[in-house]
């Protein structure tokens, strides 16, 4: 498949002829990394979907780039993590510069012992690829191109929506709907909703350039450098001798006048001097905001990705945040269709996802006055502070040229249950389980791949294999929950880095929810403690 010239056909579905609104448990509204991934995990769960998209192509142009390692786990759970990565460009090292030197560099995963790297570069069009690969092989994803949403209306019991195509409109209904849509949400519009926040006066130029380069795979953020003086520059590299750069262009140029080839030709060859001969493949010129909904759940209607939430690109926060939104929703639908969880679960994830989205939006609106001062003060700080870090680490810590996107840690999710035991480290409550190498004897030879995400996880540390047995059966009382146990049974730990990272002792539990986040962890668990866990990760009543 080419990702960039495909054109998929437009297929009637038999939903078109039914003489009453068919029913679909789950409708997904969008096609892009958001609505796939949340349509592949449904799929992958049990759960039929459909999934809608008013085009019938992947997107133009590289778009979203930077993809982090979180995303990437959970495109690996998704069953299409491998071919991106062989694919994209892995990097670890981001250098900023002010003027025609360098302040200083960073390196995003300086320890060993992770599988996937710190971020790829890879375009959106590859990420939509892979994905409408992987969703083509299940038989319960229903994905249609071309059937637009037109007409939206929800009652107690079910969501009714009219579905526009080349051969005209027909109805159906769902159980539930989540508007993954983007930007300009139609769900959103239809519904008679907003999105509120701040726009940025200012205009970035994306360049896409095709070219041969010696630049390493790394990040270049450049603050007033010599060949664009006044502004910024933001360098990544891609696959296929590709190259994205963004200008700082100033609130007062024109866009129409800024993406004609004449005018972004100069700019790209001062960058890389008068020798390099390059292709410009792509271009645009765009604003931004930084912007979110009051509420991600109206109903039985949600909202992820950028049809709940957008910030500016400095920081790869927009397309990494709403995978894992459909990655926090995806889990928390099949238990709620299942009957494991009660409705309140859905609720949880507007309020978990809320909560990450204003630290996102808290940390691009931060980068981006960072980036683009707006007052003679403003600028007089920032460019003291890049002078500063050349020399001093302290004034590190304040340059911003976009804080890189990290995994939402659910400090305040009440599923989590809060910690009767003393730990040390990052694996509170909240966090993301983090991976380390283990030996198995299935061969598999990472943590993370043995996490399955199909229910919760019991990891243990421990050999008493009757103890063991009693925690797992009062789990499964519960919900379905795999047992994983370290130590001299299925999982071993030759390098010590699991018990480091989870700062283990014999005995030790953590207990992991489908999406991998820690919700409860105990020196020495009992099966009541185990079963309290469950049902409070489940959004059951304290006293049901």
């Amino acid at each position: 498949m080419d990702f960039q010239t495909v054109v998929f056909p437009c297929q009637r579905s038999a939903d078109q002829d039914a003489a009453t609104p068919a029913h679909h448990p789950v409708v997904v509204v969008g096609a892009g990394p958001v609505g796939l991934s949340l349509a592949i995990d449904l799929a992958q769960r049990g759960q039929a979907v459909v999934l809608l998209d008013d085009d019938d192509r992947l997107s133009s142009g590289s778009r979203a780039i930077c993809f982090a390692k979180r995303t990437l786990e959970i495109f690996d759970r998704l069953g299409c993590g491998a071919p991106m990565v062989s694919k994209g460009v892995s990097w670890q090292v981001g250098r900023v510069y002010f003027g025609s030197e360098q302040v200083y560099q960073f390196d995003l995963q300086p320890e060993p012992g992770h599988e996937r790297p710190a971020f790829i570069n890879l375009q959106q069009y590859y990420v939509e690829g892979h994905l409408v690969e992987r969703a083509q092989q299940l038989p319960l994803l229903d994905l249609r191109w071309k059937h637009a949403l037109k007409g939206i209306t929800q009652s107690d019991d079910k969501v009714t929506l009219t579905v526009n195509t080349p051969e005209g409109d027909y109805a159906i209904t769902a159980g539930h709907v989540v508007a993954c849509d983007g930007s300009r949400s139609p769900t959103r519009g239809l519904l008679g909703l907003e999105s509120k926040g701040v726009t940025f006066k200012d205009r970035f130029l994306i360049a896409d350039v095709t070219m041969k380069a010696d630049f390493p795979p790394e990040r270049r953020f450049w603050f007033n450098p010599p060949f664009h003086p006044e502004h910024s520059v933001l360098l990544h590299r891609q696959p296929d001798s590709q190259w994205r750069i963004d200008f700082q262009l100033g609130w007062q140029a024109d866009p129409e006048v800024e993406r004609q080839p004449e005018r972004i030709r100069p700019r790209v060859q001062a960058l890389l001097g008068p020798g390099v001969q390059f292709e410009i493949t792509w271009a645009s010129v765009y604003t931004f905001s930084c912007l979110r909904m009051e509420k991600f759940r109206h109903g039985r209607v949600l909202f992820a990705g950028d049809s709940a939430h957008g910030v500016s690109p400095f920081g790869a926060r927009g397309a990494n945040s709403g995978v894992q939104d459909a990655d926090n929703l995806g889990w928390k639908l099949h238990a709620v269709l299942q009957g494991h969880a009660p409705d309140a679960l859905l609720s949880t994830y507007a309020s978990e996802r809320g909560a990450a989205a204003d630290e996102n939006i808290l940390n691009s609106t931060r980068a981006t006055d960072f980036i683009t001062p707006k007052s003679t003060a403003s600028r007089l700080f920032r460019d003291a502070v890049l002078s500063l870090a050349r020399e001093h680490a302290f004034a590190r810590s304040l340059v911003n040229s976009g804080r890189l996107s990290v995994p939402a840690v659910l400090t305040d999710s009440p599923l989590n249950t809060p910690d009767v035991d003393s730990f040390k480290g990052q694996l509170v409550p909240g966090a993301v389980a983090a991976d380390a190498p283990v030996s198995a004897s299935n061969g598999a030879p990472w943590l993370l791949q043995h996490l399955h995400g199909n229910g919760f996880t019991l990891l243990l540390w421990s050999d008493d294999a009757a103890h063991d047995a009693t925690l797992n059966a009062a789990a499964q009382a519960v919900t379905p929950t795999q047992l994983l146990r370290i130590g001299q049974a299925a999982l071993q730990d030759p390098q010590g880095l699991l018990q480091q990272r989870y700062d283990a002792q014999p005995g030790t539990a953590y207990l992991l929810r489908p999406d991998q986040h820690i919700c409860a962890r105990w020196r020495e668990p009992t099966p009541a403690a185990v079963q309290a866990a469950l049902r409070r990760a489940l959004a059951h009543p304290a006293n049901g």
